[in-house]
């Protein structure tokens, strides 16, 4: 199945010059979905991860179900504000702007072999950011994973850890 024909291309989102790849269409077809949740579960399962860290908000879309599958912990990793109690954060600059993502203290454990999941890997200021803060806390990034890559943008080169993706562009 081609999953790329469920990916729209939606210019100038969220500002002028960038093009959103929106999945919502693949979410919402009950064709596509499980085919697109099955690849990334066969790139992910070599890695053997004890949680998963999604990335807000679409990568909790991905990260949620995923751990299902796997029989793994789920934690999120939010913007400032979203989470009670103490977390943990780490500032990183976007291609477009600044931004922060924190986890809740104490749900990572030291050791502990953890895989982050986001929507889309694009320039990997987001992705990188959400793999220090795991660092943070103690635990193993052990990779990284995707729907979607914008390989033209090289964020993979800003990885330190294996990247597992399902749909690419270049």
């Amino acid at each position: 199945m081609d999953l790329r024909a469920y990916i729209r291309q939606i210019p100038d989102f969220p500002r002028p010059g960038i093009v959103f790849y929106d999945l919502a269409p693949l979410l919402a077809s009950p064709d596509a979905w499980p085919v697109a949740l099955g690849r990334l579960t066969r790139g992910v399962l070599a890695h053997a991860p004890d949680v998963l860290v999604g990335i807000e908000s679409r990568g909790f879309l991905l990260a949620a179900p995923l751990a299902l599958k796997l029989g793994c912990g789920f934690v999120m990793a939010r913007k400032p504000g979203k989470l009670p109690g103490p977390c943990l954060g780490h500032d990183y600059a976007l291609e477009y702007g600044k931004d922060r993502l924190e986890i809740q203290q104490g749900l990572l454990a030291p050791g502990q072999r953890v895989l982050v999941v986001d929507d889309v890997l694009a320039t990997g200021g987001t992705l990188a950011a959400a793999c220090a803060l795991v660092r943070q806390s103690g635990a193993q990034v052990v990779a990284a994973a995707t729907l979607i890559e914008l390989g033209f943008l090289a964020g993979r080169q800003r990885l330190a850890v294996p990247y597992i993706h399902v749909i690419g562009y270049d």
